[in-house]
C-alpha cells in the first residue's frame, strides 16, 4: 500500500551501504520502466518535468500542469511516488498538501532558496513556513526539506546543519543538502537527527559509497533526464 508511512521506513537502515536509491523521472513512460527495474519508490525531477512540457526549471512550471504531471506518474506504477515541486509554486500551504495528495504522492521536496534571485531564503522564515505544511501534511505526505546553501549560499557545513536544524524542528522528516561535497557529506550527517537525501552527480560518489559516508537516501536530480536525451540525440545523429 502507498503510503506516506510506509515510504517513509524505507528510509531507515540497517547495512549502510545500501541507501534507498529512488531515480527520478518524469513522465509515465519513465516511471514505469524504472518501477520495472526493481526500484521499490520513485521521485519526480521538477526540472525534467518543466523541460518535457516546455518550461525554464526554477519554477517556470505552471502548477496545474505540474500536480498534471504528477498525477500521470503516480497512477502509472505500484509504487509510492515523492514529488518535487521546488519551493511550492507560490501556493499556500494546506493548498500544496491537498494538491500532493489529490496527485496521490506520498511525500515532497520542498527548497529554501528563490531561484530567480540566486539566494536562499531566511532560514527562520522558511522553517515557519515548512511547519504550516507539516501541520496541514500530519502523517500524509513526508516532507524532504532541501538546504540550497551549496548551490546560493556560502557552502559551509555549519550553515546547512544550522538549516537542517530549524527545518527538523519544524516537522521536516529528510534532509536534503543539495550538491553538498561527498567528502563533508559525514560531517553533516553526524549532526542531525533525520534521515538525509544525497544527489548522485555524473562522476561523482556511487550511491554505494553515498550510503557508507551517511546518506540513507540516494536521488539523481535531471540527470537520467539528460542522459535519456543524450542518447536518443546520439541515435538520431548516427
Amino acid at each position: 500500500m502507498k503510503t506516506a508511512e510506509s515510504f517513509l521506513a524505507m528510509h531507515d537502515r540497517t547495512d549502510f551501504d545500501e541507501p534507498l536509491v529512488i531515480p527520478n523521472v518524469w513522465d509515465a513512460g519513465s516511471a514505469r520502466a524504472c518501477a520495472k527495474a526493481g526500484f521499490p519508490a520513485l521521485a519526480t525531477s521538477s526540472a525534467a518535468i518543466a523541460a518535457s512540457l516546455g518550461y525554464e526549471d526554477g519554477g517556470g512550471t505552471p502548477p496545474d500542469e505540474m500536480f498534471a504531471a504528477i498525477a500521470r506518474i503516480v497512477r502509472s506504477v505500484d509504487v509510492p511516488v515523492t514529488a518535487d515541486i521546488e519551493n511550492g509554486y507560490g501556493l499556500a500551504p494546506k493548498e500544496i498538501v491537498e494538491r500532493l495528495l489529490e496527485a496521490g504522492a506520498v511525500g515532497c521536496n520542498l527548497e529554501d532558496s528563490a531561484p530567480q534571485a540566486g539566494e536562499v531564503k531566511d532560514a527562520q522564515e522558511h522553517a515557519n513556513w515548512l511547519a504550516e505544511v507539516s501541520v496541514s501534511a500530519g502523517d500524509r505526505i513526508v516532507l524532504n526539506a532541501r538546504i540550497d546553501t551549496f548551490l546560493y549560499g556560502d557552502k559551509s557545513v555549519e550553515s546547512a546543519v544550522r538549516r537542517a536544524r530549524l527545518y527538523i524542528e519544524a516537522g521536516a522528516d529528510v534532509i536534503f543538502p543539495i550538491l553538498a561535497p561527498a567528502e563533508i557529506l559525514p560531517d553533516i550527517v553526524v549532526c542531525v537527527s533525520r534521515p538525509v537525501n544525497a544527489l548522485w552527480l555524473p562522476g561523482g560518489a556511487s550511491p554505494k559509497d553515498l550510503g557508507t559516508l551517511g546518506a540513507a537516501r540516494v536521488t539523481f536530480g535531471a540527470a537520467l533526464y539528460t542522459r535519456a536525451l543524450d542518447a536518443a540525440l546520439n541515435m538520431v545523429e548516427r
